[in-house]
């Protein structure tokens, strides 16, 4: 059978790897990981915290600690904040468990406001590190729907109100990227890793997670479409014009119409193990192939 995919460089055992982005990432950190291939987390649990305790906390699931980072956008603003490109800002959100960081609110309370605030400069610092000493970033994009400040254009990584704090008409506002504002961003991440590490390679992946809920007022299978369709393209155009980047089909191996849905779960929104299990096996394969014989 061909192969799918021909990656442009290949990865090894041997090389560091980052993954981040959407839900989907973790499937493909998990996997590196229980090959063992060298998938680097950055943010390592403490000793004696259970597995539900990590899956609370986001151990485990991205090389940084962030939580999901649904957009190319979120992923340049928090490499901006990294690299000391910007400064992120500095309140959080006082609930009935604690401080809560806005910008990664999955992740759990704290004490106080600057012990959140310590943790998130503590984070900021272990991204520039794992950059500075990482072979390839493999980057999920799964959305293109995004909550923002009015006035800056900071991005909320979900909704305020959802997960903590509150929404507020007139601070906060809904923004439905576009392809060019997608592929901006894209190419503002890759600039900035890059001043930490210039011989980054990234690995673009699109999630085959389809929305399940959206703000644009369309039916959410429209908005669906038109997320994919658009990160699709903006992948492709980063990939076109770069050559140490590369592009990887999760999204059409699970979505492929032979495919015939079998890999979704009964929801048709999760992917089933044996989805992943066929997005994986296929990428190492293509990887082992790619590499030279000894």
């Amino acid at each position: 059978m061909q192969s799918d995919w021909q990656p442009r460089w290949p990865i090894g055992p041997e090389d560091r790897v980052l993954t981040a982005g959407s839900c989907f990432a973790q499937h493909i950190g998990r996997a590196l990981s229980a090959r063992g291939w060298g998938w680097v987390e950055t943010d390592p649990a403490p000793p004696g915290l259970d597995d539900a305790a990590r899956a609370a906390g986001h151990y485990g699931s991205f090389s940084f600690r962030t939580g999901n980072i649904y957009t190319a956008n979120l992923l340049a603003q928090w490499l901006s904040w990294a690299t000391g490109d910007s400064r992120p800002p500095d309140f959080a959100w006082e609930e009935a468990a604690g401080w809560v960081d806005p910008f990664r609110p999955a992740v759990g309370a704290f004490p106080d406001c600057a012990s959140m605030l310590a943790a998130r400069a503590g984070l900021l610092a272990r991204m520039r590190d794992g950059l500075a000493s990482a072979d390839v970033l493999v980057f999920t994009l799964g959305l293109t729907e995004s909550w923002q400040f009015r006035d800056s254009g900071i991005e909320y990584a979900v909704c305020p109100g959802t997960l903590a704090g509150r929404f507020r008409p007139r601070r906060h506002r809904f923004v439905n990227q576009d392809a060019a504002q997608v592929a901006a961003a894209l190419r503002r991440a890759i600039a900035l890793s890059r001043q930490v590490n210039p011989g980054l390679r990234w690995l673009l992946t699109v999630s085959p997670v389809p929305l399940t809920a959206t703000a644009s007022g369309d039916h959410v299978l429209v908005a669906t479409g038109r997320s994919k369709a658009i990160l699709r393209a903006a992948a492709a155009e980063i990939v076109a014009a770069d050559p140490a980047t590369d592009y990887f089909p999760a999204w059409e191996i699970v979505t492929d119409p032979a495919a015939a849905g079998r890999f979704y779960a009964p929801n048709a929104r999760s992917v089933r193990p044996e989805g992943v299990a066929e997005v994986m096996g296929r990428f190492f394969a293509a990887e082992e192939a790619a590499r030279p014989a000894a």
